[in-house]
């Protein structure tokens, strides 16, 4: 530490005094240097950058910290912070505060940059030269700020907010005009004994299964319809392919909606039972009995909506096998479904492993189907905080945040809900043959 102390201070001792102007203030060494434009660019920058930060950035930046310390009074008209507001901009304050030491640095490298080229008797070069530099020898750079900058204001900035909500006490009892705290209330309640730690292990239970016999249930359905459609005996195999692209192609929330009339009480479905003698059976509802007919219904409506695309997918894998390597199997007395072991089935889980790990996230994920299914359902004979036993964790955090303003427990549950698809993804992949054993199927 000492030593990166002084070669700072040596640094600053044998630098030129045009790129001290410039640590000073932005853009008065390319000034200096004869750099008209580029220098009056950085000086503008600087001081759009300073006035920002005087007028409000560093008022938000304290606020982000402090998340507001005047708390509004409706009957006397006293004016208050907004948590969640201050929360936002406080965020967004850092990310130009972050901009602002990428802008104060580049700063500085243009202009020692300008200035060695100097020593070594090449001539300063103009505004257009330098575009043309930007342009040609830095592009990808060039082409990356526009895109960097997006992503970061539309994509990461939202993912933190989310993130710094789940480490507040915001939602339920505390929301505007009541001031909220950074706090580990929300994981305390998840983690705790409790109503809602006890909902939280239920539905994460729930799932995990949910979408592993989801993920499995529709890869094994569209395999074997593909391997069947795929058999030269069969006659008209276009034709019956063309049912299950016809149900994929339907938009999936109509679908949800016409199983939901299907299965409802009042439904074709009951009708027939009726009529023939037998009871009705409450599919949906928020009895005790429903909780295993929802869920199958659940995972027949999923596989509905997704086998179709597994049965395309696969039908184009099946046809890059090499045939030889049947032919050769045959030869070697290899029955048909040893074939299919040794052959088929090794190609195709290669080939559809990251789409795969991309279902397994996607049904992890999935809102719409229990949302459509059991929209408003609360089960009150169990143990779950404003759920049902067919939530999943989207849907139980969509309950939380949307309908009962419990903004923190969502967050934390999302920022749980991230790390599980996170980690069990990664974790299957770089243990699969599609990382592993890449060059074994070119």
């Amino acid at each position: 530490m000492k030593k990166k102390f002084q070669n700072s201070i040596e640094f600053l001792r044998w630098t030129p005094w045009q790129v001290k102007l410039s640590m000073l203030v932005m853009g008065l060494g390319q000034l200096f240097c004869g750099q008209i434009i580029k220098g009056l660019l950085y000086l503008s920058l600087f001081g759009g950058l300073l006035t920002y930060f005087i007028v409000r950035g560093f008022n938000d930046l304290v606020g982000f910290f402090t998340l507001g310390t005047n708390e509004e009074n409706l009957w006397l008209g006293i004016p208050g912070d907004n948590s969640l507001t201050m929360l936002i901009l406080g965020l967004f304050a850092i990310f130009i505060l972050i901009l602002t030491i990428v802008i104060y640095i580049s700063n500085v490298k243009d202009i020692t940059f300008t200035l060695r080229e100097a020593q070594k008797g090449k001539p300063v070069r103009n505004f257009k030269e330098s575009v043309k530099n930007a342009v040609d020898g830095n592009f990808y750079k060039t082409a990356l700020v526009i895109p960097i900058i997006s992503v970061t204001i539309f994509s990461i900035l939202p993912i933190v907010f989310m993130i710094m909500i789940a480490f507040t006490d915001l939602g339920g009892d505390v929301v505007y005009p009541k001031l909220a705290n950074w706090s580990f209330s929300a994981w305390k309640k998840i983690s705790s004994l409790g109503k809602i730690s006890s909902t939280f292990i239920k539905i994460l239970n729930w799932n995990i299964i949910w979408a592993l016999l989801s993920t499995s249930i529709n890869f094994i359905i569209g395999l074997g319809m593909a391997l069947l459609l795929n058999k030269k005996n069969v006659k008209g195999s276009k034709f019956w392919r063309a049912f299950p692209i016809l149900a994929y192609a339907i938009p999936g929330f109509i679908t949800m909606v016409g199983f939901k009339f299907m299965f409802s009480q009042s439904g074709p479905i009951n009708y027939y039972l009726d009529q023939m003698g037998m009871m009705r059976i409450f599919f949906l509802t928020n009895d005790a009995s429903a909780k295993w007919w929802a869920r199958s219904i659940g995972l027949l409506v999923n596989a509905w909506i997704s086998t179709p695309s597994i049965m395309l997918m696969v039908t184009g894998i099946l046809t890059n096998i090499n045939t030889d390597l049947y032919e050769a199997a045959s030869l070697d007395g290899a029955s048909s479904f040893k074939q299919f072991r040794s052959i088929t089935l090794p190609f195709v889980i290669f080939s559809t492993t990251p789409v795969l790990i991309g279902q397994f996230v996607g049904n992890f994920n999935n809102f719409g189907i229990f949302f459509f299914l059991r929209d408003g359902v609360i089960s009150n004979y169990a143990d779950y905080f404003l759920a049902s036993d067919t939530d999943l964790l989207i849907n139980w955090l969509y309950k939380l945040s949307v309908n009962n303003n419990y903004y923190s427990i969502g967050a934390a549950i999302s920022l749980v809900i991230f790390i599980i698809t996170a980690v069990l993804s990664l974790a299957v992949y770089v243990r699969s043959a599609a990382f592993k054993e890449e060059d074994t199927y070119q």
